[in-house]
């Protein structure tokens, strides 16, 4: 075998992807619509194992939740998150073909910049202008445009009529969130606990581009890890050997490079500040590695202090380098007590759990009780409120009691009142614990992304006896089909046998492709290319001897195996064993 170059530019993916059947541009028949795109047979049979992998490793093994949230969503529940108001991204419209640009992009892609995201309209604007930047469809300078926000969520309204207005969600996570009071009960109101949910989420991208890494509707993979900031550690000596590539903030900002470090060593020199976000970072490297990922074309690389989101305390992004650029396939933000807050605030329910206390306490807690009787003829209307304010000036300020008058603002206005009036005590309590908002640990995987960069870093080209081939060096519970079955020739009945044997072995469990047509070196040719890891070929000895050939992928070694110990070896050979020792 000649020397394996490895890697596929987006070109040669996309001409292998459609060809192959592993994804293509949605709706063609009609023209499409751009950001869109439908996994074929073996991009399908892709995406179902890699989410079975996610799954396994991020729900199954960390003994975590599960659920399924709908992805139609109400009004409220945005307006109480806040993507309403600040979902948006930088837009800029062409003066003279009318096309729509994402302007950060229109500056990364001009410029030295990376990160353009995080700068503001303003000052893209400025840029835009300061490096006379052009509209990529017609040629326009655009210095002169308005750079306007523009809210990415789809939206559509639930029931007749326009009474009842609803988003497609932009990420699953709102429907963990709001879904806490239960999912809590079902934890039995022990922290920590985490949820998971892999399903579809929408964004309104302005300008989709780069495949499958921009869409408007894509997959996503999240864990929402609820933990008592004050006593909750994640089992970090799990991972503590675990080695990180960091690309801290401080490297970008002095222009350093990515560290490799354990976690342990990241944790002690303060690189990466929450033992959470540590041992998540790590469990995901080692989910990347395995799933196909080149560790030697991948990074975390922490956000920068104007790139945070104003909720997140640290927030790092698994990168992969697909074509020379570097490509977020996952976030891992500590979202702190920010949106189980807002859902608290907004709704009607409490979105805490109760933590006891080792011991009872007693504590003293001011207290009011007013004398309506004086309240009511002395403020009419406002007696009420003059109440709730007394109430919430005890607990807020409990000093304001200790004179012979109190004074309460409602609306600007001032309020007096004799303090005997107001029935203020400090009464000794005993209480048993206390009510906590749990923070958030959220690594959220886009799972068309990570599909993306498999494909990209499984992609090898070599020569097999003198002729070029193109194959995917899948890991062998990661690919479509484990494997394809030939019979040399369809006559003589080989073909019949074959098919017995490809109909026992999907008895057996595994996924099966049969294959007659072409000569038998196109046929592995074609298992090649879809990572097809083995190949079992039906001769003229398979009548005579019951025995078979069995081909390996990424070698091409081939050996000779009895028939009726098929189903064991290559089970044997899913598992991790060599086909020839």
């Amino acid at each position: 075998m000649a020397d394996v170059t490895t890697g596929a530019d987006a070109d040669t993916l996309a001409e292998l992807a459609k060809r192959r059947g592993f994804f293509f541009p949605a709706n063609e028949a009609y023209g499409g619509a751009s950001g869109f795109y439908t996994y074929g047979p073996e991009g399908a049979a892709l995406k179902r194992n890699l989410e079975a992998s996610w799954r396994e490793r991020f729900v199954t093994r960390e003994d975590n939740m599960e659920i399924s949230s709908p992805t139609v969503t109400p009004e409220p529940v945005f307006e109480a998150s806040g993507h309403l108001d600040g979902f948006d991204d930088m837009i800029l419209e062409c003066p003279e073909c009318g096309a729509n640009h994402r302007a950060d992009h229109l500056v990364e892609d001009n410029t030295d910049i990376e990160e353009a995201e995080s700068l503001g309209t303003e000052r893209i604007a400025e840029l835009i202008a300061d490096h006379g930047i052009a509209c990529p469809s017609c040629g326009t300078e655009l210095a002169d445009e308005p750079v306007e926000a523009f809210n990415l969520m789809f939206e559509t309204t639930i029931g007749p009529g326009s009474s009842s207005p609803g988003y497609l969600r932009p990420e699953t996570a709102q429907g963990i969130f709001v879904e806490f009071p239960r999912l809590a009960e079902y934890a039995r109101n022990q922290l920590p606990f985490g949820v998971a949910q892999i399903g579809h989420g929408y964004r309104n991208e302005i300008s989709p581009r780069r495949s499958l890494i921009r869409v408007r509707e894509f997959t996503m993979a999240e864990l929402e890890q609820f933990v008592d900031p004050e006593s909750d550690e994640p089992p970090i000596e799990r991972v503590e050997d675990v080695t990180l590539p960091l690309y801290s903030a401080t490297a970008q900002e002095g222009e350093g490079s990515i560290e490799r470090m354990t976690v342990i060593e990241a944790l002690d020199r303060g690189v990466v500040e929450s033992e959470w976000i540590a041992y998540y970072l790590a469990i995901a490297r080692e989910w990347y590695e395995a799933v196909g990922v080149d560790m030697e074309r991948f990074r975390y690389r922490q956000h920068l202090p104007d790139e945070l989101s104003h909720y997140a305390s640290d927030c790092w992004d698994a990168e992969a380098e697909l074509d020379g650029n570097w490509i977020e396939i996952t976030g891992f933000a500590d979202r702190g007590a920010y949106d189980l807050s807002k859902h608290d605030d907004h709704s009607d329910e409490a979105f805490s759990v109760f933590r006891p206390y080792d011991e009872p306490k007693t504590v003293e807690r001011p207290s009011v009780e007013p004398d309506m009787s004086y309240l009511g003829p002395e403020f009419g209307a406002d007696a009420g409120d003059v109440a709730e304010e007394l109430a919430a000036l005890a607990e807020r300020d409990p000093s304001a009691f200790d004179g012979d008058e109190v004074a309460v603002e409602l609306d600007g206005e001032q309020y007096e009142l004799p303090t005997e009036k107001t029935g203020f005590a400090v009464r000794e309590e005993t209480i048993t614990g206390e009510h906590v908002t749990p923070h958030v640990i959220e690594p959220s995987f886009g799972i068309g992304r990570v599909l993306y960069t498999v494909l990209v870093h499984s992609y090898r080209e070599d020569e097999v006896e003198g002729e070029s081939r193109s194959y995917l060096a899948l890991p062998s519970d990661l690919a479509p089909t484990f494997v394809g079955v030939f019979p040399l020739m369809d006559k003589d009945g080989l073909g019949e046998h074959a098919h017995e044997i490809a109909a026992d072995l999907r008895a057996a469990g595994f996924t099966v492709n049969y294959d007659d047509s072409g000569n038998i070196g196109r046929r592995y040719r074609r298992q090649d290319e879809v990572g097809t890891p083995y190949c079992v070929t039906v001769d003229y000895e398979s009548l005579d001897e019951g025995t078979a050939t069995v081909r390996e992928r990424d070698s091409t070694t081939q050996t000779r195996i009895a028939i009726d110990e098929l189903p064991a070896r290559l089970a044997a050979l899913r598992a991790g064993e060599s086909l020839v020792d």
